[in-house]
């Protein structure tokens, strides 16, 4: 207490906020950038090196994204991708994660030392390609969530957790009655809430900001999620071409492709920016979830 109210301790926190305040600000340069860019019209981007306030705000660039037909088709496929493979992979790798931390399971080790070689090794992408294809995934939703329904790092840290609950707990449900399945259900979860929220989070940015695997599965165009569709819009604008009238419309004329790209930033990142104060109050806790023993 003496340390915080002498002047060096004063010095100390002033230097803190400074330093802390600087950062942030350097954080929010790119979005502020981008977001104002966005609005911007090709001249003032050309003329200005950085551009924080458009001079003469242009809605030109949104115009033409969302005058894509398809657009609000592959923003609902996106937004299922994302819900039902976030309810995938926490379902997965919960109850994985709950059976390897007990030690009575039979097998625990060779299955434990399988997951973390996954974590080492990959198939890589062909392999993947071809499991997928024999599997009869390809063109399907399912393309998008079952090959990454369970991150063996997460399912690592998710385990720790669950090994570090009170052993008390699990032994007096199991004396009431309780199966296993029951303590998971009615002990674990209930008391893993920043946990959940926390690899919920995780998983759900994947989802949505998946790009790669829905180029390779997804050859059907009425499949493809938002952020494709994006890429698509991103491409036609730099080739200064709509060669393909059912994917944008070509009623607008079409604006800059720096402020296209900057839209599409934009609009890609906009779900994430939303959802996650909601889920702020569990995430330094959730994060933290394994590191620290007490």
């Amino acid at each position: 207490m003496k340390l915080y109210n002498s002047t060096a301790g004063r010095i100390f926190d002033v230097f803190n906020y400074v330093f802390l305040g600087f950062v942030s600000a350097i954080t929010l340069i790119p979005f502020i950038y981008v977001l104002a860019g966005s609005f911007a019209s090709n001249e003032e981007l050309s003329q200005q090196y950085l551009v924080f306030i458009p001079k003469h705000i242009t809605f030109s660039a949104y115009q033409f994204i969302f005058s894509t037909p398809t657009l609000l088709h592959s923003i609902w496929i996106s937004v299922y991708i994302t819900v039902v493979g976030t309810l995938v992979n926490l379902f997965c790798t919960t109850t994985m994660a709950y059976a390897l931390s007990r030690r009575q399971l039979a097998g625990r080790n060779i299955i434990l030392n399988l997951v973390i070689f996954s974590m080492v090794f990959s198939g890589g992408m062909i392999p993947t390609y071809l499991v997928v294809k024999n599997l009869g995934l390809l063109n399907s939703l399912w393309s998008m969530i079952l090959p990454v329904a369970i991150s063996a790092f997460n399912l690592i840290i998710v385990k720790k957790f669950f090994e570090e609950l009170p052993p008390g707990l699990v032994e007096a449900a199991s004396i009431d009655g309780c199966s296993d399945i029951g303590v998971f259900w009615r002990i674990a979860l209930p008391l893993s809430k920043p946990m959940l929220a926390t690899f919920a989070l995780f998983y759900a940015v994947g989802h949505w900001d998946d790009f790669m695997n829905a180029l390779l599965y997804l050859n059907d165009s009425t499949k493809w999620p938002l952020q494709l569709l994006l890429q698509q819009i991103v491409m036609q604008s730099q080739e200064q071409s709509l060669a393909n009238p059912n994917l944008v419309g070509t009623t607008f004329v079409q604006p800059p492709s720096q402020t296209i790209k900057m839209a599409v930033i934009v609009i890609s990142m906009l779900p994430v920016v939303l959802v996650y104060p909601w889920l702020q109050k569990y995430f330094v806790k959730g994060v933290l979830i394994g590191a620290i023993k007490e």
